[in-house]
This record gives C-alpha cells, sequence and structure tokens, in this order.
C-alpha cells in the first residue's frame, strides 16, 4: 500500500486548493503547525449543532458528518468548535461541542479487501494488543482460534469487533473508515505490517436530496457474530445474474479463436437450457483492432472497437449467436504488432450496464501486446484500466495466446497483462498464457471458464450459501500448462467473492459499530494479503485541479527533456503559483520535489510514502529520456484516468447536509494518485 508516484500532484488539494479564491469570506483555521491544511472534524454520533457556544436545543447532526473548523472557543469548562461545510465561508453551520467530534487530519480512509482471500479483520482496543499479535511467532496460530470464538458469539477483552462475513463494497455502499493514526512494525518474517487507528459507527440515519432524513434497517451489532449469523442461515440468491464478455482480438490470424469462443458459448447455453439458470447467466462479445495512420488502411480495418453483443440485451440464445456470428477477422493487417486491447476492453467497461449484474467478467483475448498512452485511443495504460475496471467491480480475465508468430512481443505483453488481470477481491492475477497459442489448449479454457460460471449460477439459484473458505487454505495451485485448470481456480474463488459481496448489497451490511479501535492493513495469518485498501478522498473541485496541476506539470517535464535544469525551474514557479508562496519561486537550492514543498505538509503524517517526493535533479539528468518519457506518459495516463473518475456520476459522496456544488468526494485508491 506505497503511493507511487505521488507528487507535483495534490498541490492544490488540501494544501494549495485550501488557499485559493477566498475573496472577503472567511477561512477555517490551520492545523496546528501547518502553512495550508485546515482543521477537519468528524462528528461522534449525538453531535448537536448550535447558534452559539453554550447554547442548548439546536439540531442534530448525523455521526460521520465532516466540517472544517472556523473558530473555538471555552464556555464553562466546555470547548466548543465553531464548524462549516465549505472552505470558503460561505455555509458555517453553527457550534458543536469539541468532545462529539474528532480531529481529520488527511481525509484518507480505508476500505475493506474481499475477505474470500483472508481471515476477517479484528479489530482490537488499542495499539499494544495488535502489536502483541504481530509480535507472535506464528500469528496464525493464535488469530484463527481468536477469530472462530468469535465468530461463534464468543467475547475477547482486546477486541471489540470482528469485521462482517459479508464484502462491503466502498464503490456500491460508500462508508467511512477514516484513519486517525498509525504504527509500524517489522515481522520476525520480514514483512511490513502497519496499524491503523481507525473510526467507524453506523449511521442511523441519513438525508435524501429532498430534505427528508431515512433511518436504514438496522445492522447486527459486530462485537462477537451470533451463533444463528455463524452457522450461516441459506439466503437464496435465485436473482444472483453473471455477465460474461469476451473482448477478442479479431485482427488477421484470430478467426479460428473467435470461432471457438462463439462455440464454447453456444455450447453452454445448450447446456443450461434445460436446466434453469439459463436467464440469469449471458454472455457479451466486443471485437478490437487497432488505429492506423493510413487512412486507406483505416477504412478498410472498419473499426478500432465495435460492440457486437451487449449482454445486457440478449433475450435468448439465438440472440448472441446470430450476431457473435457477424464478427469475422480483419482482411488487412494493423500498423504495429501490437493491437488496441485497452480500447475494446474501455467500451466494453463505458457502454455495457454492469450494474444489472452481480458476477461481471470481462475476458480478453489477443496474441499481442496492447497499445499505450498515446498509442492507444483510450490514452490509458494497464495501471489506469484496471482501476477503472475494478471501480464497477469488472474482473478482467486475460487469456494470452503466445503463439510462435509472436515470440517476440511475449514478454512485454504478458508484462502489461500481468498489470491488466491482477484482481483486488482474490489478490492474485487473472492472467492466462496459452502455450503455444494452441487451439485446443484455448479451447479448454474458454469452456472450463464458461461451465465454471454457468456452474456458479447454478449453486445460487439452489439457494446454497457461499462455502466457507479460509484464507487459501489447503489451497492448490493447478500446473502452470493446465490452462483450464487455473481458469476453473479462479473463477471459482472469484465467484465465491462476487457472492459475498452481492450477500453484503442484499443485506445492506454495514461496518462494525465501534467508534475508535486499532486493525492491520495486513492479514496476520498471511502477511502478504491486504485486509485494506487505503483511499485518498477528493472533492470534484480537487479532482479538477488535480487535473489542471498534472497538465501543467506535463508540460514542464516536456521543458525537461532536453533542458534538465528547466524542469525544476518550472516547478519552483509552479509551486509558488499554487501554494502562493512567491519564496518558492527563488529557491535555488531545491534539488528535489520535496524540497520545493509540494505536498509536504499534506504527506506529514500519513503512512504512506511517496516515491516521487525523492526524485532530485540529479535522478531526473540521470534517466535520461527514455525514462523521462515513461514518466510523462505515465502522468497523461492518470489524467485520463481523473476524467474517468469524474464522469462516473453514481460514486461520488456528499460528507455534509447542503454541501455547496464541487466539494463531493470521491474514494480514489492511493495507487491512483500520481
Amino acid at each position: 500500500m506505497t503511493k507511487p508516484l505521488v507528487a507535483m500532484v495534490l498541490v492544490a488539494l488540501l494544501a494549495a486548493h485550501a488557499a485559493v479564491s477566498f475573496g472577503e469570506n472567511r477561512a477555517p483555521l490551520l492545523q496546528d503547525g501547518k502553512d495550508t491544511l485546515y482543521r477537519r472534524v468528524l462528528t461522534r454520533p449525538g453531535a448537536v449543532l448550535v447558534v452559539e457556544p453554550g447554547g442548548t436545543g439546536g439540531t442534530p447532526v448525523d455521526a460521520f458528518t465532516r466540517w472544517y473548523v472556523y473558530g473555538e472557543q471555552d464556555r464553562a469548562g466546555t470547548r466548543w468548535l465553531e464548524v462549516g461545510a465549505d472552505t470558503e465561508g460561505a455555509r458555517l453551520a453553527g457550534w458543536v461541542k469539541a468532545d462529539k467530534t474528532v480531529a481529520w487530519r488527511q481525509q484518507l480512509v480505508v476500505a475493506f479487501t474481499n475477505p474470500a482471500a483472508r481471515e476477517r479483520a479484528l479489530f482490537f482496543d488499542d495499539w499494544d494488543s495488535l502489536a502483541a499479535m504481530m509480535a507472535l511467532e506464528a500469528p496464525a496460530s493464535e488469530l484463527r482460534p481468536l477469530t472462530r470464538r468469535l465468530v461463534d458469539g464468543g467475547t475477547d477483552p482486546r477486541v471489540v469487533a470482528i469485521e462482517p462475513n459479508r464484502h462491503i463494497d466502498i464503490n456500491d455502499r460508500f462508508y467511512l473508515l477514516p484513519i486517525l493514526a498509525f504504527q509500524e512494525y517489522f515481522s520476525d518474517s520480514g514483512h511490513l505490517l502497519r496499524g491503523l487507528k481507525v473510526a467507524s459507527v453506523t449511521k442511523v440515519a441519513s438525508v435524501t436530496p429532498q430534505g427528508h432524513r431515512q433511518t436504514p434497517p438496522r445492522q447486527p451489532r459486530s462485537k462477537g457474530l451470533s451463533a444463528a449469523d455463524a452457522k450461516g442461515k441459506v439466503r437464496k440468491l435465485a436473482p444472483f445474474r453473471a455477465a460474461v464478455v469476451f473482448v477478442i482480438d479479431s485482427t488477421i490470424s484470430m478467426q479460428r479463436y473467435i470461432d471457438e469462443a462463439r462455440e464454447a458459448v453456444e455450447e453452454v447455453y445448450r447446456k443450461v437450457q434445460d436446466s434453469g439458470p439459463a436467464d440469469r447467466v449471458t454472455f457479451g462479445l466486443v471485437a478490437f483492432r487497432a488505429p492506423s495512420d493510413d487512412p486507406a488502411r483505416s477504412s478498410r480495418l472498419e473499426y478500432v472497437a465495435r460492440m457486437f453483443v451487449d449482454p445486457a440485451r440478449v433475450r435468448s440464445p439465438a440472440d448472441f449467436l446470430a450476431a457473435a456470428a457477424a464478427v469475422r477477422e480483419a482482411q488487412t493487417t494493423t500498423d504495429h504488432f501490437d493491437e488496441d486491447a485497452f480500447a475494446g476492453v474501455q467500451l466494453a467497461l463505458d457502454e455495457i450496464p454492469w450494474y444489472q449484474f452481480d458476477a461481471r467478467f470481462l475476458v480478453l483475448v489477443t496474441d499481442a501486446g496492447a497499445l499505450e498512452g498515446d498509442a492507444s485511443t483510450t490514452g490509458l495504460r494497464a495501471a489506469e484500466v484496471r482501476s477503472a475496471a475494478a471501480a464497477k467491480d469488472v474482473a478482467l480475465v486475460v487469456l494470452h495466446l503466445k503463439t510462435p508468430q509472436g515470440r517476440g512481443n511475449h514478454a512485454r505483453a504478458e508484462t502489461q497483462y500481468r498489470t491488466l488481470a491482477d484482481n483486488p477481491a482474490i489478490q492474485d492475477s487473472l492472467y492466462i498464457p496459452v502455450k503455444t497459442g494452441s487451439v485446443g489448449r484455448y479451447r479448454q479454457a474458454v469452456a472450463a471458464l464458461a461451465g465454471t460460471v454457468t456452474e456458479l449460477i447454478e449453486r445460487a439459484a439452489s439457494g446454497a450459501p457461499p462455502p466457507a473458505r479460509s484464507a487459501r487454505a489447503g489451497d492448490t495451485t493447478p500446473a502452470a500448462d493446465d490452462e483450464a485448470a487455473r481458469v476453473r481456480d479462479l473463477v471459482d474463488r472469484l465467484g465465491h467473492a462476487m457472492q459475498l459481496a452481492y450477500l453484503g448489497r442484499r443485506e445492506r451490511t454495514a461496518a462494525p459499530e465501534v467508534f475508535e479501535a486499532w486493525i492491520s492493513d495486513r492479514d496476520l495469518a498471511q502477511p502478504t494479503v491486504r485486509t485494506v485498501e487505503a483511499r485518498v478522498l477528493l472533492t470534484k473541485n480537487q479532482l479538477s485541479t488535480l487535473h489542471e496541476i498534472l497538465k501543467r506539470v506535463l508540460d514542464t517535464a516536456n521543458a525537461g527533456l532536453l533542458e534538465p535544469d528547466a524542469f525544476f525551474d518550472n516547478l519552483r514557479s509552479l509551486a509558488a503559483q499554487y501554494t502562493r508562496d512567491p519564496r518558492l519561486a527563488d529557491r535555488a537550492d531545491a534539488r528535489s520535489l520535496a524540497d520545493l514543498g509540494l505536498l509536504a505538509e499534506y504527506l506529514e503524517g500519513l503512512p504512506y510514502e511517496s516515491e516521487v517526493m525523492r526524485v532530485d535533479l540529479d535522478t531526473w539528468s540521470r534517466w535520461g529520456v527514455q525514462k523521462q518519457q515513461d514518466f510523462i506518459a505515465r502522468i497523461k495516463s492518470k489524467l485520463r484516468l481523473y476524467e474517468i473518475y469524474n464522469a462516473d456520476a453514481d460514486r461520488w459522496v456528499s460528507l455534509a447536509p447542503d454541501s455547496p456544488p464541487g466539494t463531493q468526494v470521491y474514494p480514489v485508491p492511493l495507487l491512483d494518485l500520481p
């Protein structure tokens, strides 16, 4: 959970952004020892807003509402805070007791990973209790029996709560687990573990856009689950639906693979027509090629990416087969061996209504590497395409056909596709290399994938709950040359994770009802497996400013390709402009990004480090043009990803009532920061 390339970027987020466009309005108070970061608080349960400090009555406020602090007063031994919804002083809300708030220095939160791949997280009462567990020679030997005891309804004085046994998808149902403090611990096995002090509370009410208060269904308390819950009630998953969308390279030499995919789907449809789940598993098909600089060739290629079958529109097997029959390989070659695979993937992500499906599989089939960055019509790289898919909970499976013709291309393509197929739900890669591009091996892999998804639907339709699995315990890894077995294993594990997420949505599973506690960011039984992922809550305004800043940095970096000194000279001017500190423009002694003060205050105190802050003038010069261009390409790809996030209307959330436009937040994964 490190932050690759976090520099030069959030100049306007919480740092510079806070200092812009106040006019005559009041500004919030600054955090102690900071020049740019404002004080923020979250309300505790029972917080009430009053007109004056020491006042009575007032208006109850939802727990975990975010406010900026504008004033502070003591009245009769009680400390009061004046709070507002924005940073411009335009929406002052009133006064609240300080002991009904908790300071939130950075808008950093954690989101649970899917528990299908690990033990459930435990919330410890203090750091010492968690550190003692980390220090054990074999933490699993104590952790697993402790977890089982809590699941069976028992208690332990060290543990105040346990993570629910369903997946809480922050993309589907937003929740807050803000980080208040952290500690680091190096285990005897050499793993860096972080203890995170988090705050959590289940909101008891919310305000609709029309101003009406709604009370969600109460959630079971998490301080040890009931015996009934531990045994696992059978919950019928009849509405559980799946979509499998093939995104296939349709260039010369790919017809046999196109036909095999179509025939595999036809076989699946024949099998399920009489067994019942035919209306709950559906298939789609997207084909892609590549752009061409030659207008005549571009015309003959017909398209870069095209939707042939939208799974949401398939009403019968005949619908799919008729539409899929139109997919034919190209009759002319493209400009390069690499094709625009990301164009096909992004088309499927953008145009298919994935919300209609609970299990979402996108299967990329190609024998070539992917055009990326400026060479792709998407402007994206593998990491950003993966993030776009993760935001929609779409699992990216890659069937990489390692044909003899592409021998010189295989290594680079594999690197791309392993990154693309890295799946956060099971914390494993869904990359499947098909040895020699064998049609027989490919046929078996596609049949295994379609068949295993169908079995998943049949189990759900029967009312069977997800099987109890514990963090891959006892799992056996299929042989590397058995593509079909590897596909079955991955899809089975994914299906388990998707059912947990589905049940979490159906049952409106909430975060544990505990206010402050310590959790580990790694599964103590398996330190290589993440328990939580860090997210930064960026506002609409901040994301817009970040986009603007990065475009300026892009111009600066381009100038520095020929003149390395110009890179840092221009960054000094940029830092001076956005941090409102004219002294930075004259900091000739600044030799690194950290010296320039870009984000220095924001990054202080975070449990993660920015790699880019260590970049100095000597490093930039030593990189040479190729590495510098790679750096520029990464920034360009991030810009495109932020545009995708900005357009993702369903996932923008308001943290305070009557928040002005532009202050809604989006849970951006730390890894997506530049």
